[in-house]
């Protein structure tokens, strides 16, 4: 007797259809964490990425509510639909977590970003690094003979486009600080 010669997932009537319903292509996703506000939390919700392989393009986290010690861990990452809903269902299943929203689903958030650039150079290249500051609303928080220090807010492409553009012109170094974002509109139903 010869064995089957199916292929794997040849056809979704095939009662061995084995595809994912899930897409293989990467997404980005903005996932806003609330958290108790106590030591190793955040160290165990970055070790729920790193102990499974999960990358992490941006992360930030601030105490949002005082009183009830709870803080908020904004995280940027990429990977398949499927491997998005397993890291929202694990990080829901971590003790200290209160709340896992995932802001890309729920709508386009608003995302920004602060980033200081410093520059460096001397005649043509200081102006044109203020002429593109202007442009890109960047401010100048430091000033020597030979240096600017820009401060620019805004989405992480706008930043990426302002630090290309001051690279020829000197750039020396970069500091940001990661993706704030929330979601649009009220969550309440009313």
């Amino acid at each position: 007797m010869s064995p089957l010669k199916l292929k794997k997932g040849s056809s979704k009537h095939s009662a061995y259809d084995l595809r994912s319903g899930y897409g293989d292509t990467q997404e980005r996703h903005t996932i806003a964490v609330v958290v108790d506000n106590e030591a190793g939390v955040l160290a165990r919700v970055i070790g729920l990425f790193s102990g499974r392989g999960y990358n992490i393009e941006s992360l930030t986290v601030a105490e949002i509510d005082h009183t009830g010690h709870m803080s908020r861990i904004t995280i940027v990452t990429t990977g398949t639909p499927q491997v998005i809903e397993q890291i929202k269902a694990q990080l829901d299943r971590i003790v200290p977590v209160h709340e896992v929203h995932d802001l890309t689903v729920e709508g386009r958030p608003v995302e920004r970003e602060l980033a200081l650039l410093k520059v460096t150079g001397t005649g043509d290249k200081r102006v044109e690094a203020l002429r593109l500051a202007d442009i890109f609303r960047a401010n100048v928080v430091d000033s020597t003979l030979t240096s600017f220090v820009f401060e620019i807010t805004g989405t992480s492409e706008k930043i990426d486009a302002f630090a290309e553009l001051m690279q020829p012109l000197g750039l020396e170094e970069t500091a940001r600080t990661g993706v704030a974002a929330l979601s649009r509109g009220s969550r309440r139903q009313d």
